[in-house]
């Protein structure tokens, strides 16, 4: 046979295949059914593995078993998103116990930063709440969250992700570990000051501190002087280091807004070297509440350790027609390679496509956590 007879009769083959696979989901639309009368759950992993033995073994050879059993779970991870698809329009889904609410900014809120006063994390804040806005700082982005399950705050502000330092990641670790909850971001841009007491000049600095990522963006800037770097836990502690020794050989890199607060000189601007240099924020609360016209999603969830657990619960996103914008993992503690995933996609709670989505994936995740809309 040439090319052209061997297209034609793919063709053919190709067409029997759609007959097949149309009648194949009009079953599973029926299986939907009889799940939905008797309450079972649409995974059935040892249903599933009993067909993937019984139709590779039918094969002829190896290399076509392999492809057999590739093809079978695709057709069956078809299926039940199929069928959790049917559940959820019959109001079968996920129970999702986010109320949604208004413009958290209402009323007086008390808010909690991580950092001293003039932290970009202040900055944030008063970008989203406003100047007037009642607020405590704390050292760290622990005593944050556990002001907000203490109630001594009701939302709090943190460094989530920067364009050039990447995330954050004890942040990802206290989403997993606390009852808060993501309702709103804040992305503000990061310019670097150097800074140091009044009436000193750059001949005058020996010594320059800061937080360890803020030297690492500045360091073009600060290779041209042969200065002491010495690392601090939050630019704005810098900042005040500096005011408070009065040390003319001494300088911070910190916000503007800290130079303000410490009546410090700024003796340069700009001095990281990224001009795209940006933070996201994220604010957080204890309530498990979200804005009506939220259009973001965090999760957090696991898998089983084992092949194809992951590619099949991103598969939800993908026949649901979401938008995943970005996904991390980080290690879980005490399970030897093995790993919590954190994703983002396009959505609101309310959607239908959100509910299925998150319904297939709670039921074929080990674990689902909604940490928020917004």
């Amino acid at each position: 046979m040439d090319l052209s007879d061997i297209r034609i009769q793919l063709d053919e083959c190709d067409s029997e295949i759609v007959r097949l696979f149309e009648k194949r989901m009009a079953l599973a639309e029926e299986v939907a059914t009889v799940k939905l009368a008797s309450g079972k759950a649409v995974l059935d992993k040892e249903r599933e593995n009993a067909k993937l033995a019984a139709v590779s073994g039918m094969a002829s050879n190896e290399l076509n078993a392999e492809g057999i059993r590739e093809v079978f779970k695709l057709l069956m991870s078809i299926s039940r998103k199929f069928q959790y698809k049917k559940l959820e329009e019959s109001g079968r889904h996920i129970n999702i116990p986010f109320i949604p609410i208004g413009d958290i900014r209402q009323g007086s809120p008390r808010v909690v930063f991580q950092g001293d006063e003039g932290a970009y994390s202040q900055i944030a804040m008063k970008r989203y709440f406003g100047d007037d806005v009642s607020s405590i700082h704390v050292p760290t982005f622990r005593s944050a969250m556990m002001a907000i399950s203490e109630g001594s705050a009701d939302y709090a502000v943190l460094p989530i992700e920067n364009t050039t330092a990447g995330i954050v990641n004890e942040i990802y670790d206290l989403l997993a570990e606390y009852e808060n909850y993501i309702v709103a971001e804040q992305v503000i841009r990061i310019e670097h000051c150097l800074m140091g007491v009044k009436g000193a000049s750059l001949s005058d600095i020996s010594t320059v501190f800061s937080h360890p990522q803020s030297l690492m963006q500045s360091a073009r800037f600060l290779g041209e002087h042969e200065w002491k770097l010495i690392s601090m836990p939050n630019n704005a502690f810098a900042a005040r280091k500096v005011a408070d020794e009065c040390d003319k050989t001494q300088a911070a890199i910190a916000s503007e807004l800290a130079a303000e607060v410490y009546g410090l000189d700024i003796l340069e601007k700009g001095v990281n070297s990224a001009e795209n240099n940006s933070t996201r924020f994220i604010i957080v609360t204890g309530q498990k509440v979200y804005r009506e016209d939220a259009g973001k999603i965090s999760i957090c969830f696991e898998v089983p350790h084992e092949s194809g657990s992951l590619y099949n619960c991103l598969g939800h996103f993908i026949f649901n027609g979401l938008n995943i914008s970005k996904i991390e993992s980080r290690p879980i503690e005490g399970r030897t390679w093995e790993y919590r995933f954190f994703l983002d996609f396009e959505g609101n709670l309310s959607d239908p496509s959100v509910r299925c989505a998150l319904t297939g994936l709670r039921e074929e995740a080990r674990y689902l956590r909604v940490l928020g809309n917004y």
